[in-house]
C-alpha cells in the first residue's frame, strides 16, 4: 500500500479551506437586506443553496476534466477565444464592484463602532480611502496580504459560528413568526427580491477546484469537498441570518449598518457588541485587502494572454502588479460617486446586484461549456450526461438569479457586458492569423 504524500491536503483539509474561502465578509451585511423581506427569505436561501450546490458541483467537474485553467478557460471550450475574453472581463469587472461592496461594509461597521452618522458623500469619500488604503498595502507583493487576509477571514467566520450554535437561547419564536412578511409583498415578489443577495454570499464557489492538485485523489475528494463546504456554508448562513431574525426586532435590523454587532449588544451587552463589530471590521478589511490583490492578478493574468492592456501585466520588484493595482482603484472610485445614495445600505444593495448581474455572464458561459468539456475529455457518456443536466440545472438557477434582480442594476451590467464585445472586436486582431 503507498503512503499517503504529506504535502497534499486532506478531503477535510480542502473542504474548510474551501468554506472560509466561501464565506469570507459577503455575510456580515445580509441580515439588513433580509429585513426587508421578512423572514419568508429563508425559502430564498433554500433555492439558492440547490443553485448553488449545482453550481459548485459542475464547477468541480470543470476543474478535473478541464485542461485550461479558470472560468475563461471553460467557456473558450464551447465559444473560443471570445468567450474566454468575456468570461474573464465580465468576472473582473464583477470583483470591481464586489470589493466596492465590501469596502463599504467596513465604513458601515466602523461607523457603529464610532457612533457616528456619515452623510452620504462622506461614506463615499471614507470608502474611497479604505479602498486606496488597502490597494497601496499590496504593494510589496502577496506574502503581508495572504497573511493578514488568513487571519482576518476568521473574524467573521468566528462570531458567525458562535451565533448559529448558541444564539438559539435568545431566539424568540414570536418574533420570527411576526417578521414572516411584515410589508406583505406577494409571495413570489418576496421570495424572488433576496436572491440575488443570497447569491452574493456564495460568490467565489468558482474557486473551489483551484486546489485540485494539492488533494490526495482529486476526482473523488475535490467534488466531496466543494459540496460538503457549499452545504456546511449554506446551514451557517441560513442559521445565524434566521437567528437573527428571532433576536432583533424588525424595525430595528432593517436599519442597521451592522447587523452582527447589533444582535450581540442583544444577546450579552454592548461592549460585546462593538467587540464583534471590530472583528468584522477586521474581516472586511482583511477581504478587501485581499481582494484588490486578487482582482489586480486576474487582470495581470488576462493582459498576459492578451485579453487586457500590456500595462496591467507589469510587476514590479515584488512581483506585484502595482501599475494595474492604481488604475483598478482608480475606476473603483469612479463607480463609488456613480453608486452613491443617500443611505448607506441603498448603495450597498445596488453595488451587490451589479456584482451578481456580471457576475452571472461568466457562470453561464462555463455551465454551457461543461458538455463540450465532457467530450473533449472522453468522459463516460452516462457520466457526462449527469454533468451536463447539472450544470443545466445551475445555469437555469442562474438566469432566475438575473431575473429577480432590480430591472436598473441588469440593465448597467448588460451595457457592461455588451461593451466588452466591442473591446473584444478590437482585440481580435490579435488571435488570427493569415492562415485563417
Amino acid at each position: 500500500m503507498s503512503e499517503q504524500n504529506p504535502k497534499k491536503m486532506s478531503v477535510t483539509q480542502l473542504t474548510l479551506l474551501t468554506a472560509i474561502n466561501m464565506m469570507g465578509s459577503g455575510i456580515v451585511m445580509l441580515p439588513t437586506k433580509l429585513a426587508e423581506i421578512g423572514t419568508i427569505s429563508i425559502l430564498s436561501w433554500v433555492i439558492t443553496a440547490f443553485g448553488s450546490l449545482c453550481l459548485a458541483y459542475a464547477f468541480a467537474k470543470c476543474g478535473m476534466f478541464s485542461k485550461r485553467p479558470g472560468m475563461g478557460g471553460y467557456a473558450e471550450y464551447a465559444f473560443g477565444k471570445a468567450g474566454n475574453f468575456l468570461a474573464n472581463y465580465t468576472y473582473g469587472i464583477s470583483l470591481l464592484f464586489a470589493n466596492i461592496a465590501i469596502a463599504l461594509t467596513c465604513v458601515g461597521y466602523g461607523s457603529e463602532l464610532l457612533g457616528i452618522s456619515l452623510s452620504p458623500v462622506n461614506v463615499c469619500l471614507s470608502t474611497i480611502v479604505v479602498l486606496w488604503i488597502c490597494t497601496s498595502a499590496n504593494f510589496m507583493g502577496a506574502s503581508i496580504t495572504g497573511k493578514f487576509s488568513s487571519l482576518a477571514v476568521w473574524c467573521v467566520v468566528l462570531p458567525v459560528l458562535l451565533l448559529s450554535v448558541i444564539g438559539w437561547f435568545w431566539f424568540n419564536p414570536t418574533m420570527y413568526v411576526d417578521s414572516w412578511n411584515p410589508h406583505h409583498h406577494p409571495f413570489f415578489s418576496a421570495v424572488g427580491s433576496s436572491i440575488s443577495m443570497t447569491l452574493w454570499a456564495f460568490l467565489g464557489l468558482e474557486s473551489a477546484c483551484a486546489n485540485s492538485d494539492a488533494v490526495e485523489n482529486p476526482q473523488k475528494n475535490v467534488p466531496i469537498a466543494v459540496m460538503g463546504a457549499t452545504i456546511g456554508v449554506a446551514i451557517i448562513y441560513i442559521a445565524s441570518t434566521n437567528i437573527i431574525a428571532g433576536i432583533v426586532p424588525n424595525t430595528e435590523l432593517v436599519t442597521s449598518n451592522a447587523p452582527f454587532g447589533l444582535t450581540f449588544s442583544l444577546m450579552f451587552n454592548s461592549t460585546v457588541g462593538k467587540f464583534v463589530t471590530f472583528l468584522l471590521i477586521l474581516s472586511c478589511a482583511g477581504s478587501t485587502l485581499g481582494w484588490q490583490f486578487t482582482i489586480a492578478k486576474v487582470f495581470q493574468q488576462s493582459a498576459a494572454e492578451g485579453f487586457f492592456p500590456k500595462c496591467f501585466a507589469k510587476v514590479n520588484r515584488w512581483g506585484a502588479p502595482v501599475l494595474g493595482m492604481i488604475i483598478i482603484v482608480a475606476i473603483q472610485t469612479c463607480f463609488c460617486f456613480m453608486t452613491i445614495s443617500p443611505e448607506l445600505f441603498n448603495q450597498f444593495n445596488r453595488l451587490v446586484d451589479l456584482a451578481v448581474v456580471t457576475n452571472i455572464t461568466p457562470y453561464l458561459l462555463s455551465m454551457a461549456a461543461v458538455g463540450v468539456i465532457m467530450k473533449a475529455a472522453n468522459v463516460e457518456p452516462a457520466k457526462a450526461k449527469l454533468y451536463t443536466f447539472v450544470a443545466l440545472i445551475g445555469a437555469l438557477y442562474s438566469f432566475y438569479a438575473l431575473f429577480s434582480t432590480g430591472i436598473t442594476e441588469v440593465f448597467y451590467g448588460s451595457l457592461a457586458t455588451f461593451f466588452g464585445w466591442t473591446l473584444w472586436g478590437l482585440l481580435a486582431t490579435r488571435f488570427v492569423s493569415d492562415k485563417n
